[in-house]
């Protein structure tokens, strides 16, 4: 074969290989296809970036793509998503005299009274609503506090609210965040940290929830890591780095990688897209499921 002929049988397989992914889109933009080998994992989008387009609407618009979740919601939510059998992959707790959110939580034990009346109400009603399999948990700051003090009495105040988990079949995922750009100075903002805090608080109801935009900003090698980790981590988020906006190849990450890796883990919880989109938030979704759907 020469050269001419080469160029032309590769040209030929890419356009063909085109071809295919072209009507991978278009069964997954009919909810004929779901993400992964035999739909392993499943789709999610975080409603906070798309706030913009009202909640009913949004869920309406995301079933077509053949999204199953609308998750960062609280209690009040809950059932608006339920009405279109959408499911809260990730549901958020309500702040309490200043505690649950990123900077103030379970690393303080002056927190742990107020953690466990948000987590002891917000718990069973989830479990009541049917649609709501996990609730988001925060570190807090680190405000000078020691690695592995926080590590400890993280561990100390999640391990109360544990048997009321556990009791009602709830996860509770507390999330990876950087403190790098976004979030300086949260303590829980490296894997192997939040590794030894799920291993300490030896619960199948406690995991951690992998965002892969901010660990990519914090500490890199994301497949290897959460390859290695994966028996402690229950969710996963994206968004392309830096800037934490669309997922194709305008940044560095190569998220249909990404989603190879987690189909190959076994990986059968829910991917959620959390990039802010720049342009039409419903094409730049599209575009993300489709990239993802493997």
């Amino acid at each position: 074969m020469n050269r001419r002929e080469t160029i032309s049988t590769i040209a030929t397989g890419a356009a063909a290989a085109a071809v295919t992914f072209q009507a991978l889109g278009q069964e997954v933009a009919e909810g004929k296809k779901a993400a992964g080998p035999e739909g392993k994992f499943k789709h999610s989008v975080c409603y906070w970036c798309f706030r913009k387009i009202p909640l009913d609407q949004l869920c309406v618009e995301v079933k077509k793509l053949g999204v199953e979740s609308v998750e960062i919601l609280g209690e009040g939510q809950w059932g608006a998503v339920a009405k279109h059998d959408l499911t809260v992959a990730m549901g958020m707790v309500p702040n309490r005299k200043g505690v649950g959110g990123i900077g103030n939580a379970f690393n303080r034990k002056e927190n742990h009274d107020t953690l466990f009346e948000i987590y002891e109400a917000t718990i069973p009603k989830a479990a009541k609503a049917g649609n709501v399999p996990q609730l988001i948990a925060f570190s807090g700051n680190r405000r000078g506090m020691d690695d592995e003090e926080g590590l400890k009495n993280c561990a100390e105040g999640l391990k109360r609210i544990m048997p009321l988990a556990e009791k009602h079949g709830i996860t509770i995922s507390m999330e990876l965040l950087n403190s790098k750009v976004n979030h300086k100075d949260y303590m829980c903002d490296r894997t192997e940290w939040g590794a030894r805090l799920v291993d300490e608080v030896g619960s199948e109801r406690f995991k951690l929830l992998y965002d892969i935009y901010h660990m990519q900003v914090m500490e890199g090698d994301c497949i290897a890591t959460f390859t290695k980790y994966k028996d402690r981590i229950s969710h996963f988020h994206t968004a392309g780095v830096p800037g934490r906006n669309e997922i194709g190849d305008n940044q560095e990450l190569n998220y249909r990688g990404i989603s190879k890796a987690l189909a190959k883990m076994g990986y059968e919880g829910f991917l959620g897209q959390e990039f802010i989109p720049k342009n039409d938030p419903m094409t730049s979704l599209k575009e993300a499921v489709g990239i993802c759907s493997i």
